[in-house]
């Protein structure tokens, strides 16, 4: 799988399952998949995709990459492919206006695959910064992150300045053709209901050995650390470190840590 090029994809959450299966495939990323970037297999993506509404993404997007190397039965094969792992009205593609000829080279095949395979389109936009004005100075951002500088040719680049956010008029204007495509945006919103309690904290369920509760076993971990880490245990180390577990309890951050 690291030998594949990464494509993008977009997961947007429905509900509190969706929640939880996505932090689930962002921590399979970070911890499983990393290479270079975090990244997951669909093999994962298939396991974890209840609750999430998917978008067929940017022109990094593996559908719009197929269009692009002319594969249009590999593209219609992924938009299947996808569909059977999110389900039938959770899934998308996505029409963007950019003014990168690729871009409507791919908006157009989209609009053909929608129709033959009956997979909804939907309008979104590639938002970089937000005002159009702001393209100079994110042309200059990305010369400080990639350690180059504007008289360098070669540097990394956008191609045209329109990844600002679109105002409603501009976005009417852009898919006046496909009006369909931005009711849509209304649809998929209405399908995106999380509510997260932010009254009380969120802390994970950490399991402990049947002979501690949650409190002693932090105690026990910290005490082996501290041996670890110290030839000599002190009594100074040791109401630093009983002060310490103490504000944890006291917080109820025992979880987490």
């Amino acid at each position: 799988q690291r030998k594949e090029t990464p494509h993008h994809l977009i997961l947007l959450v429905k509900n509190n399952e969706g929640y939880k299966n996505l932090i689930k495939l962002v921590t399979s990323s970070y911890l499983e998949g990393f290479y270079y970037k975090p990244r997951i297999d669909k093999e994962i993506l298939r396991e974890h995709s209840s609750g999430l509404i998917a978008l067929s993404a940017c022109l990094k997007g593996e559908i719009p990459q197929c269009i692009l190397q002319k594969n249009i039965k590999k593209a219609k094969e992924v938009t299947l492919d996808f569909l059977d792992i999110f389900g039938e009205d959770n899934f998308y593609l996505e029409l963007q206006k950019n003014g990168i000829p690729e871009q409507e080279i791919v908006n157009e095949n989209l609009i053909e695959i929608s129709q033959e395979l009956s997979i909804p389109l939907v309008a979104t936009n590639d938002i970089h910064y937000i005002n159009k004005e702001d393209a100079r100075a994110h042309e200059i951002l990305l010369c400080i992150q990639t350690a180059t500088n504007l008289s360098d040719p070669k540097r990394l680049k956008f191609s045209t300045d329109a990844f600002y956010f679109n105002s409603p008029e501009e976005m009417n204007e852009n898919f006046s053709k496909v009006p369909q495509v931005l009711e849509n945006t209304i649809r998929i919103a209405e399908k995106c209901n999380l509510e997260i309690d932010f009254r009380h904290a969120q802390l994970p369920e950490f399991k402990v050995p049947p002979e501690h509760n949650i409190n002693t076993y932090l105690k026990e971990l910290c005490y082996k650390g501290l041996n670890k880490r110290y030839s000599e245990i002190t009594k100074k180390l040791e109401e630093r470190l009983e002060y310490e577990l103490s504000v944890i309890k006291k917080m109820e951050f025992e979880p987490y840590f």
